[in-house]
């Protein structure tokens, strides 16, 4: 498996056999890659096309101090029942379901012995289309997560494959989102997340924020995460501004339309 990774507009991109598969390896490799050196160092095959720019990281913005109240506001839906490897499943057949499935799809939580190889094979295998569920893209994603996990042992000074000390955790976490195309059966989206990270109880948190690309389609009564969607929602953005990152209590949120996500109770 070889890496490219790149600047603003081109991030670090884990190469796979499909667009879906880079897209979930991406989400772990950001996690820990947020302070982006602003250089490029090409792996052998290049980005895939439809996948460059999908996930941009956003290491330099800064939270303003004065609080702007969000123009939108969503209580996205709850999944229906949890899966066996622990997510929430069955969204509603909405576009707010479809959002929903998307966020939890994009979402990490690594502490104690949880690794970033758990939460990604179980969103691999909760949230992917039949048609993208290949075992070569379970192995890239695996593969990808498992670099990820190492990396981020090291940032901490700990050994490769300990659990992470008390007080410290990776935490990707969707706060907003902004639809690009809707229809009964299919959703494309911009999500933003906050990513949150802490070596310890002693130490300071600090934060992070991604831009993603994402599609989602509803089969066999779910949504589920297309890599033919996502193609398509590539194309649908093709040639357009991304939407500009900004926190929740921004001006910029409102400005760019951004839907901030409240938990649904």
């Amino acid at each position: 498996m070889s890496r490219t990774r790149g600047t603003w507009n081109s991030p670090g991109v884990w190469l796979a056999g499909a667009v879906l598969a880079v897209v979930l390896a991406l989400t772990a490799y950001l996690a820990l890659s947020g302070d982006d050196d602003g250089h490029s160092s090409a792996g052998k095959g290049g980005a895939h096309p439809s996948a460059s720019g999908s996930v941009t990281p956003g290491p330099t913005y800064t939270e303003p101090d004065d609080w702007i109240e969000p123009d939108r506001w969503s209580a996205l839906p709850r999944g229906e029942h949890t899966d066996r490897y622990g997510n929430q499943v069955v969204y509603p057949h909405t576009t707010e379901g479809a959002v929903a499935m998307l966020a939890a799809a994009n979402s990490t939580d690594v502490e104690g012995g949880r690794t970033l190889r758990d939460e990604q094979l179980a969103n691999y295998h909760s949230y992917v289309a039949r048609a993208d569920q290949t075992a070569q893209n379970a192995e890239n994603v695996e593969l990808a997560s498992i670099d990820a996990d190492k990396q981020m042992h090291q940032s901490m000074g700990l050994p490769a494959g300990s659990d992470l000390p008390s007080g410290a955790y990776v935490r990707n976490t969707v706060i907003a989102y902004k639809v690009i195309k809707a229809s009964r059966d299919e959703v494309s989206v911009w999500l933003l997340a906050k990513i949150t990270k802490k070596a310890g109880e002693t130490q300071k948190e600090t934060a992070s924020y991604t831009r993603t690309l994402m599609a989602g389609v509803w089969q066999d009564g779910d949504w589920k995460m297309s890599s033919a969607a996502l193609v398509r929602a590539s194309q649908q953005t093709d040639g357009q501004p991304k939407p500009e990152m900004a926190a929740p209590g921004d001006a910029k949120f409102n400005e760019v339309g951004w839907v901030a996500i409240r938990e649904a109770s």
